[in-house]
């Protein structure tokens, strides 16, 4: 084989090799038969050195080349837009992480739910003692307004001002009232009558003020502690219709899951987009496959030149 025909057969391996590469990159069908097509082709000049070497020179040149450089377009598009994906998957996990530094302990809170229950029990407990002696000894236990003071930002749900405001209405007939505190008198009864078992049930805020709402644990009732004015009324659960408390996660917590869940569908979208190629562009590429796969095609290869163009005029689109 005399050097000219060897050179273009090299040329031609690397011409291949290239169009390989990019057909395991983009994973398609109509790229990876127009590579074994182009092989096909290749070896047939090499293997029959009858052949005119020129055509598959002209093959490359009128074809391979513009099907090369227009995948690589697509390519570098395609990483560009992935890399941008990228950096807003990265700015929403620093975030997460940032969030994850400060945020308040999931388990640490449903322990201290119970604490301070028991504290909320107890303070009513001696409040009727109070209420009853007529003593003017303070009710409450020790901290009680620590937990709301430290839990309320992240795990308590957000009020309008005029369902607070519904919430804490009362008429003075209604109330036992002293100096410490003011108790609905049928709510009284009913702690007295349940030994003053409760559990906290969910924490509301409104602004900078905030409301703890307890349950009965032997009947389907609930009341509220207003701690700004040491109020405890019962409270109607119809006002927080609208109010979503299927969640236990804190406010932190549901921002760190939505980032995480955009997140994943970003990777997935970044997937997609790596390898994805404009239906256009396939439609091309599939008609062009066609056309060299026709038995006459080396016999046309002259009058390729429109398709050859058509590849070309691709490169010079905004599709990419």
């Amino acid at each position: 084989m005399d050097e000219y025909r060897l050179n273009i057969i090299k040329k031609s391996s690397a011409e291949i090799n290239r169009l390989q590469l990019l057909s395991v990159f983009f994973d398609d069908e109509v790229i990876y038969k127009i590579y074994l097509r182009s092989q096909v082709i290749h070896q047939l000049f090499a293997n029959n050195e009858e052949l005119e070497i020129e055509k598959l020179d002209l093959f490359h040149l009128q074809f391979t080349d513009s099907v090369i450089e227009l995948l690589r377009k697509i390519k570098k598009s395609n990483e560009k837009n992935v890399s941008l994906i990228y950096d807003e998957i990265d700015l929403n996990e620093e975030l997460i992480d940032r969030m994850a530094g400060t945020l308040v302990d999931q388990k640490s809170f449903q322990q201290d739910k119970q604490k301070q229950s028991l504290k909320v029990n107890l303070s009513l407990r001696k409040l009727f003692s109070v209420l009853s002696d007529l003593s003017t000894d303070f009710p409450f236990s020790k901290n009680i307004n620590v937990f709301s003071s430290k839990y309320a930002n992240d795990f308590y749900f957000d009020l309008t001002t005029n369902q607070f405001a519904q919430l804490i209405n009362f008429q003075d007939k209604q109330v036992y009232t002293n100096v410490y505190a003011t108790i609905e008198k049928k709510l009284m009864g009913k702690l007295c009558k349940y030994d003053f078992r409760t559990e906290f049930y969910i924490g509301l805020k409104s602004g900078e003020q905030v409301i703890e709402v307890y349950k009965f644990l032997e009947t389907d009732s609930h009341y509220l502690f207003f701690p700004s004015r040491n109020l405890f009324l019962f409270c109607d659960l119809t006002v927080l219709k609208d109010l979503d408390t299927s969640t236990n996660l804190s406010e932190k917590g549901k921002i760190m899951q939505e980032l995480q869940y955009k997140n994943d569908k970003l990777k997935s979208n970044a997937a997609v987009l790596k390898t994805a190629i404009p239906h256009e562009v396939l439609s091309l590429l599939e008609d062009s496959y066609h056309k060299i796969s026709d038995i006459n095609f080396l016999n046309h290869l002259n009058n390729f030149d429109v398709q050859s163009n058509i590849l070309k005029t691709m490169l010079n689109t905004d599709l990419f």
